[in-house]
C-alpha cells in the first residue's frame, strides 16, 4: 500500500482510478484498508477545493414535490394560502419557523435542508 497525499487534481483522478480497481475488495483485507483511507482523502481534498454551501431551501422543497409528485396546492397545510405557498416557492417570502417544522413533519424534509434561510 502506497499512499500519499491528494495535492492536486491529477492526483485526485489517480486515486479515482486506483478506487475503481479495489472498490469490491472483501472486508478485512488490505485492499478494503487501503479504500477506507483513500476515501478519507478523497473527502478531505475535496472539502477544502470543492465545498458545498448550504441546502437551498426551495429547491429541498421542489425536490421533494417532484419525488412524491405534489403540486403546489398540496402544500398549503404546511405553508399557508395559495398566495403564500407561491410567494415561497418564488422567492418572495421566507419560510417562517413554523413552516419548517410543518414541512419537516409533514413532508420528512430534513430540517437541515430548511433552516438555511428561515426568516
Amino acid at each position: 500500500m502506497n499512499i500519499k497525499p491528494i495535492r492536486n487534481d491529477d492526483d485526485l483522478r489517480a486515486t479515482f482510478t486506483r478506487l475503481e480497481a479495489i472498490f469490491q475488495a472483501p472486508e478485512g483485507s488490505i485492499e478494503a484498508d487501503e479504500m477506507e483511507v483513500l476515501v478519507t482523502l478523497v473527502e478531505a481534498y475535496e472539502n477544502r477545493h470543492y465545498p458545498v454551501g448550504p441546502a437551498d431551501p426551495i429547491e429541498a422543497i421542489k425536490f421533494r414535490m417532484e419525488q412524491q409528485g405534489l403540486v403546489a396546492k398540496d402544500l398549503e397545510p404546511y405553508i399557508g394560502s395559495s398566495g403564500r405557498v407561491s410567494d415561497v416557492l418564488n422567492r418572495r417570502r421566507s419560510l417562517s419557523l413554523r413552516m419548517v417544522k410543518r414541512l419537516h413533519e409533514g413532508l420528512k424534509i430534513p430540517y437541515e435542508s430548511l433552516f438555511s434561510q428561515v426568516g
